[in-house]
Formats: C-alpha cells, sequence, structure tokens
C-alpha cells in the first residue's frame, strides 16, 4: 500500500467497489439502519417491496463511502490524487452494472401492471471489469493546468510531439510506480516458489515460467454425514487422492 504500484490502483478499486456493492446491498436487505431500498425517482419501489422485492440502494452507499474515505478533501500531493481517482473507478465500476429490472404482474402472465427497481450486478462481473482496467492501467505524472489554477493527472503523450500530454480518462485505473518483480522474494513479495497452483489455470503465469512440481497425496475429508437426534452430525472418515500442482524454485 504505501507504494504506488498498478496493484495498489487495483486493490484501492477493487476495495472502494466491494465496500460500495456491500452498503447498496445491505441497505435493500434491511440490515442497515440509516436506509432502506432504492429511491430513484420514477420507480416504483414501494410496490416493489409489495411483491417482495426491493431496489439496491446505491446513492446512499457511494455517498456514506465517499464521506467514510473523506473525499471531500482534495487530495494535494500526487499520491493522494492517485488514490481518490482510483477509489472514484471502483465506484463508477458499480453504478456502470447498475441495471433496472422489471417484474409483470397479471392474468396469465401478461403484464398489464409492471413493476421496476434498480439491482445491482453480481460482484465477480465488476471484479473481472477492474481486472481488464488493471491490465489496461495508465501511468501518470503531476502537471499545472493553468486554465483552472492547480495540477492535475496526466498520463503519456499521445499524437504529435509537442502535444499536451493526455488526462487519464474517468474509468482508467493509474499508477506512479512501475511494479517490481513479484516472482522472486523481495520487500514486495515472498516470491511465488512453492505456491500451489492451477495447471489449467494459472500455473505458468504463477510459476513465472520456472515450471511447476506435481504431487500425489492422500487426503482425509468427511462423507456421509448424517444428522443424529439429537442434535448433532455424524460422519465417516473417507481418503482420496488428490494431485497439487507447487510451483518450482
Amino acid at each position: 500500500l504505501p507504494a504506488g504500484f498498478k496493484e495498489t490502483a487495483f486493490l484501492y478499486a477493487v476495495s472502494a467497489a466491494a465496500l460500495t456493492h456491500s452498503l447498496a446491498r445491505a441497505c435493500s436487505a434491511g440490515r442497515m439502519e440509516r436506509c432502506t431500498c432504492d429511491d430513484s425517482p420514477g420507480l416504483e419501489n414501494r410496490k416493489a417491496w409489495q411483491w417482495g422485492v426491493c431496489g439496491d440502494n446505491l446513492k446512499y452507499s457511494t455517498k456514506f463511502l465517499k464521506k467514510f474515505l473523506g473525499q471531500k478533501r482534495i487530495g494535494k500531493d500526487l499520491r493522494a490524487k492517485v488514490d481518490i481517482h482510483n477509489t472514484n473507478v471502483g465506484i463508477k465500476a458499480v453504478k456502470n452494472g447498475l441495471k433496472t429490472t422489471c417484474k409483470c404482474h397479471g392474468v396469465s402472465g401478461s403484464c398489464a401492471v409492471r413493476t421496476c427497481w434498480k439491482q445491482l450486478s453480481p460482484f465477480h462481473e465488476i471484479g473481472r471489469l477492474l481486472k481488464l482496467r488493471y491490465d489496461d492501467a495508465v501511468k501518470v505524472f503531476s502537471t499545472s493546468n493553468d486554465a483552472v489554477g492547480h495540477s492535475e493527472l496526466a498520463g503519456p503523450h499521445r499524437g504529435p510531439p509537442g502535444r499536451q500530454p493526455a488526462l487519464p480518462r474517468p474509468t482508467d485505473l493509474v499508477y506512479v510506480e512501475d511494479s517490481p518483480s513479484f516472482c522472486r522474494p523481495s520487500k514486495y513479495s515472498l516470491g511465488t516458489a512453492g505456491r500451489t497452483c492451477s495447471r489449467e489455470g494459472n500455473c505458468d503465469s504463477m510459476c513465472c515460467g520456472r515450471g511447476y512440481n506435481t504431487q500425489s497425496r492422500l487426503v482425509t475429508f468427511s462423507c456421509h454425514c448424517q444428522v443424529q437426534w439429537c442434535c448433532y452430525v455424524e460422519c465417516q472418515q473417507c481418503m482420496q487422492e488428490e494431485v497439487v500442482y507447487s510451483c518450482k524454485q
């Protein structure tokens, strides 16, 4: 966290997105005292509640999160601006996944009466989007903008030489320091030697091209469980062979 790497940018964004998403869902589920269903104008949330559904309150969660993070104080140095920018990228990713969901009521499933409410996308979709933003993150520096009288973030030049540096887009993750190699032990990483991995999924990237070891082992697990009166679960112990893949030194 003290360093401004791409990984730090992703962590700020995904944390802000998770908090925003969780708060909005908690409001609609009735787990928060200070908020209820989404209150967007034009949506029949009261009727939706009667039918057993409730819109996710993104408006409240966003407001709460920005206050919690102290975003009313404008960051003066480069790192503060970068952290605020990446936090907002996470919030925007949640907002972009907000969809209007409708339910029909009527005879034989007709849509004579329709109730609509706001619903967030599943969080794994937001996480996948932020991972793509991480892959295309932009290295930035601070530049003075004479037109507005303060400094702002600027990215690499686009276009012919001498042109003003481009501003990062509101959806870009930004960072200020190039990431070190996380493959070998350093003050930033324990390295990946000995790490377990998935042969079909991530062994090639996790092991940084060093290859991986394959090992078979017997694993004991609970099986054939039954609820006994009263009141405990009784299980047998079963064994099975599993193959474990781990990164080479």
